[in-house]
């Protein structure tokens, strides 16, 4: 049940390009660019915040591991060490024995 008309079709959407006006007077390409870049600086912060860097080779892993270890075995022994006090004698102080 369509009825034929004299009007002019409808005029076809203009084709999405790069040089396309999407917001702000600003063509597609700035907006894309944009957002990159603001996606990329909260990246770079993120990863300047946070200790995230992966490690590369499989030495690399086992020396942060070692490295750990050593460090573990360090502090483990630093608090077995008496205090000072009870290691040297002081010139001039009171002995207890």
């Amino acid at each position: 049940i369509f009825q034929a008309t004299t009007a002019p079709p409808k005029k076809k959407p203009d084709p999405v390009t790069s040089e396309t006006v999407v917001i702000w007077g600003l063509r597609l390409w700035q907006v894309v660019g944009i957002f990159a870049l603001f996606v990329l600086s909260i990246i770079i912060t993120l990863c300047c915040i946070f200790k995230c860097r992966i490690p590369r080779t499989r030495k690399e892993i086992e020396a942060r591991y070692a490295q750990r270890k050593a460090a573990k075995n360090y502090a483990d022994k630093l608090d077995t060490v008496p205090p000072l006090e009870e290691l040297t004698d002081i010139p001039g102080g009171n002995s207890q024995v």
